[in-house]
């Protein structure tokens, strides 16, 4: 990595008013939940084998190599953090627990199936966030989980929701830092609804059930996730925006935005400004929806950089917890993992390398030429540079060197696992 030409990189933007060192620092605290489930194609281990199918979720591909099993997951997660900078938290779903191989049906699970997860987070110094996990079950075939007309089925969900938060609150007091838990159900159609009312009021009832159970706010905090459409849900959807949104408002919860949860046309990047003047918190899933709800690995696209650039824009990128939501089987997982942190981390240096005094006194002032230009002049500077930079600071090889990385535990590790 050659480190001679970051004093350059710090000077040419030292001249428009950023320091590129505070920008390094800052970022390498930004905390990015990393997912367990792209490591295993959202398989969990609630059964010898499990393969994910149904609640609107569709894992594609085969490559060789997928984790097995508990110790195998986290040394790939391990490998994986050893290659992605920054500051990291491991995002955690409930069918994920230390079951000692003996089936535990979700609305049985307790914190005691997560204290192996837990010693495993203290030795590597970082938090744990959760999500209930309301798919791939029997209960859930007729796809309505919480919303569900059936009271033995709603039931069941919302004794596995509340056991999640219970787990949740559990899991923060346990390393000190409050774990998010995400609660998002598939709950839909696939063609028309002409009860869509019903539902909701369903849906809401069982939503204030599981939250009447108040848990210290260091310990845990809720959120609520959105979406417009998914597999099997193309013409309804329960839990839609506008019902979370309300919802949250009005219990004091926060609202989970998925970029891999609206329209392909859509930038949700709009969305986070209106939602943190009404909101404290926030959390975002981040993703690369391709025509659907396909969760493909995070590059630094427009959209994904416009987030990064709305949560810098804002002054608010603390008051948002980000975590990294795909799942892609048919390539390298462990390379996986790094192309899609490192990619949301170039997001977020761009919007930091941004002169945001300048370009908001420009705006200010009614210059909108200025403001064009000096924000089209950027893409001149050297951003590769001050980014390589941050690797550096961060103890990591480049992009270009950090294939061999992965190529490595994949001959080393992975081609050694030979599932029948």
């Amino acid at each position: 990595m050659d480190t001679d030409r970051y004093p350059e990189a710090k000077k040419l933007y030292g001249a428009i008013g950023v320091d590129t060192d505070e920008v390094i620092r800052t970022l390498s605290t930004i905390p990015i939940s990393i997912h367990c489930w792209q490591a295993d194609d959202v398989g969990g281990f609630e059964r010898e084998g499990a393969v994910l199918a149904g609640g609107g979720i569709q894992t594609t591909g085969n490559y060789p190599g997928k984790a097995g099993n508990i110790e195998e997951l986290r040394s790939d997660l391990e490998r994986a953090f050893s290659l992605i900078p920054g500051t990291k938290r491991l995002n955690l779903h409930a069918s994920y627990g230390d079951f000692d191989r003996v089936f535990v049906d979700r609305d049985e699970i307790e914190p005691s199936h997560f204290d192996s997860w837990i010693r495993w987070a203290k030795k590597l110094g970082i938090g744990i966030d959760f999500n209930g996990t309301f798919f791939s079950h029997p209960k859930a075939d007729d796809g309505f989980t919480l919303s569900s007309k059936d009271p033995e089925i709603r039931t069941f969900w919302i004794n596995h929701a509340k056991k999640c938060r219970k787990i949740a609150a559990y899991i923060g007091k346990e390393l000190g830092s409050p774990c998010i838990l995400n609660t998002w159900i598939p709950d839909g159609m696939k063609d028309i609804a002409f009860d869509r009312m019903g539902h909701r009021a369903i849906l809401k009832d069982a939503l204030d059930e599981v939250f009447a159970t108040e848990y210290p706010h260091e310990y845990m905090r809720d959120a609520v996730e959105t979406k417009l459409f998914g597999i099997g849900s193309e013409s309804f959807v329960v839990g839609s925006h506008e019902f979370y949104m309300n919802y949250a408002a009005h219990h004091d919860k926060m609202v989970c935005i998925d970029m891999g949860h609206f329209h392909t046309e859509e930038d949700i990047s709009d969305k986070i400004s209106s939602i943190l003047l009404f909101h404290d918190e926030m959390l975002l899933h981040i993703s690369r929806p391709v025509h659907w709800d396909s969760d493909h690995v995070v590059l630094t696209t427009d959209k994904v950089k416009n987030v990064a650039r709305e949560l810098v824009r804002s002054n608010k990128i603390r008051n948002v917890h980000i975590g990294l939501d795909f799942f892609d089987a048919s390539i390298n997982r462990i390379g996986a993992y790094v192309v899609g942190a490192r990619s949301l981390h170039k997001a977020i240096l761009t919007a930091m390398l941004e002169p945001l005094g300048r370009l908001k006194t420009y705006e200010e002032e009614n210059k909108g030429a200025q403001k064009l230009a000096l924000y089209e002049a950027l893409s001149t500077l050297p951003f590769g540079d001050v980014y390589n930079e941050y690797l550096r600071v961060n103890g990591m090889v480049n992009d270009f060197e950090v294939m061999s990385s992965f190529e490595a535990y994949e001959q080393e590790v992975l081609a050694g696992r030979v599932r029948v």
